[in-house]
C-alpha cells in the first residue's frame, strides 16, 4: 500500500511559479516510479512528468517541457513538481500517482495509487 498526498497548489498569475509537493508513505518510497498527472474541467486526465526510482530518469509532456522539473527526495519520501512559466492553459487539478514498478510510464493505467489532488490556478 501507498499513500499519497499533494500539496502546494494555488492562484498565480500567468508567468509565475509553483511548487507542488507529494508526500508519500507506505511502503518504501525508493521501489516505485512517481508520476504527476493533471486534469482541467471537461477534459481528461493527462499526463504531466513522472521519474523513476532513483531520480536519475524523467520525462515531460511537450507542453511543459522546459518549464516544469520533477525531482524526489528519498530520504524524505518527496516528489515535487516545479513549474515555472505558468500559463493558463495549466489550470488544472494535479495529481500524483505510484507504480509498482522501478521504471517511468506515461499511461495512467500504469499507476495504482493516486493522492487526492491539488487545484492550481493561473489567472491571465
Amino acid at each position: 500500500q501507498v499513500q499519497l498526498v499533494e500539496s502546494g497548489g494555488g492562484l498565480v498569475q500567468a508567468g509565475g511559479s509553483l511548487r507542488l509537493s507529494c508526500a508519500a508513505s507506505g511502503r518504501t518510497f525508493s521501489t516505485y516510479a512517481i508520476g504527476w498527472f493533471r486534469q482541467a474541467p471537461g477534459k481528461e486526465r493527462e499526463f504531466v512528468a513522472t521519474i523513476n526510482w532513483s531520480g536519475r530518469s524523467t520525462y515531460y509532456t511537450d507542453s511543459v517541457k522546459g518549464r516544469f522539473t520533477i525531482s524526489r527526495d528519498n530520504a524524505q519520501n518527496m516528489v515535487y513538481l516545479q513549474m515555472n512559466s505558468l500559463k493558463p492553459e495549466d489550470t488544472a487539478v494535479y495529481y500524483c500517482a505510484a507504480r509498482l514498478e522501478l521504471t517511468t510510464a506515461l499511461d495512467a493505467r500504469d499507476y495504482v495509487y493516486w493522492g487526492q489532488g491539488t487545484q492550481v490556478t493561473v489567472s491571465s
